[in-house]
């Protein structure tokens, strides 16, 4: 039985700015470096055994920061953890895209990374740490697009409608029979003050 922390980077000022993101690579802002030490703290006093992230800057930066608490986890990036491909719509906000193709630009071919090739690429993923893996407690660091759409497949009877919070963890306990999801979408540790 291993189990799976699904953290989503800190956030960017493409976040802030309500852009699409996708494949392109934005780096953290200095609120989202602030978010991903809060994070870390969080981490460093629960038990993990290695870290796995997305090589996309504001992922791996993230991860990064988290390693730095926990230097001994083994840490490694994984392609397929990367976010949706958004196709022509990276870099532009809702209002820029209703100016350019319309109200209905969300029924034209924008270019977006296939659901099928998402999936394929998430499970396949989910499928090799349960290999490597067994009964381990494994964090991945990666983007509220794909984590969203791996918890639909990994936890299909959840109630998943929120979007996955900057810096938030979900944690999912892969059984043989049916998935659990303990924690979902949780961010306390943004919550707290600095003394």
């Amino acid at each position: 039985m291993t189990t799976i922390g699904f953290i989503r980077h800190g956030v960017t000022a493409w976040n802030k700015e309500g852009r699409a993101q996708g494949s392109t690579d934005v780096p953290l802002d200095e609120e989202g470096i602030q978010m991903a030490e809060r994070v870390a703290n969080r981490m460093e006093y629960e038990e993990w055994d290695i870290i796995y992230t997305s090589p996309l800057i504001r992922a791996k930066r993230t991860a990064e920061i988290i390693a730095e608490k926990q230097s001994a986890l083994p840490f490694y990036i994984d392609k397929r953890l990367g976010e949706i491909g958004g196709g022509i719509i990276e870099g532009t906000t809702e209002a820029e895209r209703v100016a350019k193709w319309g109200l209905e630009w969300r029924k034209q071919d924008m270019g977006f990374e296939p659901e099928e090739t998402i999936i394929s690429r998430g499970m396949s993923f989910i499928e090799d740490i349960k290999e490597a893996h067994p009964g381990k407690r494994v964090l991945v660091v990666s983007h509220g697009g794909f984590i969203g759409r791996l918890l639909k497949i990994l936890v299909p009877h959840g109630e998943f409608e929120n979007d996955i919070g900057n810096t938030s963890v979900t944690v999912v306990e892969l059984q043989d029979s049916k998935n659990l999801c303990h924690l979902f979408n949780c961010t306390k540790h943004l919550e707290t003050r600095e003394v």
